[in-house]
């Protein structure tokens, strides 16, 4: 059959299919710039119009088996080719792991994240599987080739990110990986544990990988410096080019809660929200107790000097919890509830790890710039902080070679006093700032690295109940996920 004759014998449906896949095509690779994708007009038209190649010759085999079995081929196919098409550039689920952002997003929350919001980044490891991260569970093997990485682009998007929003993103330190200690991150056990340790002792620590930008853990954080932004903490109060920024509503802080001997009921704590990880620690043999002390012990003192009050001569119990300002006037009206202190003890390590004697915290961090995209730090002044500060970002996001020896910045081979960042970062924070691994302890965020904004929450359940005792919060279904 000649080719005008195929085009005549096509019907009226068959072009009309032609030309909605045709047009969806042609829109599709004019957001993408992926022109390659024009090439799919001459699919298009070959599969509805011309058929020369027997796109679907395998429905009229005569074996049953087959037939069926190809079937499932090909629904399986399409299926795996549209989660792929629609996780990459324009939906992702998300489920809340950790406590970092409660109580505006709680652990169990499931999240319909858009990456429209900000605009789609294009695949940048376009061989993946869907719906896995980078591991395959049970069989624990890479869901990824790392040939061939693509430049980093992304689509245009619906707005960006501004002050406030709630971000997922890909955690930057996960670039690299120690495979047995996968929560811990890779450069802190580094400093612990010496660097060679790490590398040389894989029956403890595990193989050390390396993982592309778009393949590593997904991060939900509350975004609080824009690029170009001077951030800093002052006594728990949040400071962006010296103005002070208002808390977010469900922000918690790590407080002591003591009370008069009286043991705080579990009720209270269900009625106030406060999770189980929160008031309980398991023991040595698993069994889980209340995370209480008493303080009438022989050094009581220390106690007395941290703030705690006697009531009848004795110090009673103390709490450590994190908790909302709502919940500490709850726990105030509470009759055996003495006072409420704020926890500040401070531990860990703090960005930029490598300069020890900073006298930043969790409380107290900063100031610190925040890198924009063409913008130049120059190393005149404290020019060791900054090299601490900036290195990861020169070298690790922006693929430069960079050296500091003899009081000296060398990037890529060169000597040099500045440097023109390539990308804009931000600095992201939890609502649980005393509970949170972020931005203070790992850095910045390349924008490479944003996901999306969190849309709605689809469904959540509460870990600590069960499925007839109120495990599915109803009242958090398709509620606002963006701007809790």
């Amino acid at each position: 059959m000649t080719f005008k004759e195929r085009i005549s014998e096509a019907s009226k449906r068959q072009w009309l299919r032609m030309l909605i896949a045709n047009v969806s095509c042609v829109l599709f690779t004019l957001w993408s710039g992926y022109y390659a994708l024009f090439l799919f007009l001459f699919v298009f038209f070959d599969i509805y119009i011309t058929r020369y190649v027997n796109w679907g010759g395998w429905k009229k085999s005569k074996n049953p088996a087959t037939r069926k079995f190809l079937e499932w081929v090909d629904a399986i196919g399409f299926a795996l080719v549209a989660v792929y098409f629609i996780n990459t550039f324009f939906f992702q689920n998300y489920q809340i792991p950790s406590s970092s952002l409660e109580k505006s997003l709680l652990v169990g929350d499931f999240l319909c994240v858009s990456k429209v919001s900000y605009g789609a980044r294009s695949p940048m490891t376009p061989f993946s599987f869907p719906l896995v991260q980078h591991t395959f569970p049970v069989l624990n093997v890479k869901s990824y080739l790392e040939k061939p990485q693509l430049e980093y682009k992304r689509l245009t998007g619906f707005g960006q990110v501004k002050h406030g929003d709630i971000v997922v993103f890909n955690y930057p330190s996960g670039d690299t990986v120690a495979l047995n200690r996968q929560n811990e991150d890779y450069y802190v056990l580094c400093m612990q544990n010496g660097h060679d340790n790490v590398s040389n002792h894989p029956e403890e620590f595990g193989k050390v990988v390396y993982r592309p930008v778009d393949r590593r853990e997904n991060y939900v954080k509350r975004c609080v410096g824009l690029p170009g932004d001077v951030l800093q903490l002052k006594h728990d109060k949040l400071f962006i080019n010296n103005k002070q920024v208002a808390d977010p509503e469900n922000m918690q802080l790590s407080y002591f809660v003591q009370t008069d001997g009286t043991p705080i009921p579990g009720k209270v704590f269900d009625e106030l929200g406060i999770s189980k990880e929160d008031y309980m620690a398991p023991t040595e043999t698993g069994e889980l107790v209340l995370k209480s002390w008493n303080l009438d012990t022989n050094d009581s003192t220390q106690f007395e000097a941290m703030g705690f009050v006697r009531k009848n001569g004795k110090l009673g119990l103390a709490y450590q919890l994190p908790l909302t300002k709502a919940m500490i006037a709850a726990f105030k009206a509470k009759p055996y509830v003495v006072s409420v202190i704020k926890d500040k003890v401070d531990y860990g390590m703090y960005y930029p790890i490598t300069i020890k004697n900073k006298s930043w915290g969790r409380s107290n961090y900063g100031p610190i710039w925040i890198p924009r995209k063409g913008a130049t730090l120059r190393f005149d002044k404290d020019t060791e902080l900054a090299v601490a500060t900036y290195r990861r970002c020169i070298e690790n996001y922006e693929g430069n070679k960079f050296e500091y020896h003899g009081g000296k910045v060398y990037i890529n081979g060169v000597e040099t006093n500045y440097y023109t960042f390539k990308m804009d970062y931000y600095f992201m924070m939890g609502d649980n700032r005393d509970n949170s691994a972020d931005s203070r302890v790992w850095g910045f965020v390349p924008e490479d690295h944003i996901v999306g904004q969190p849309m709605f929450i689809w469904m959540s359940l509460d870990k600590d109940k069960t499925w007839l005792g109120g495990k599915i919060r109803w009242n958090r279904l398709f509620t606002s996920a963006h701007k809790q």
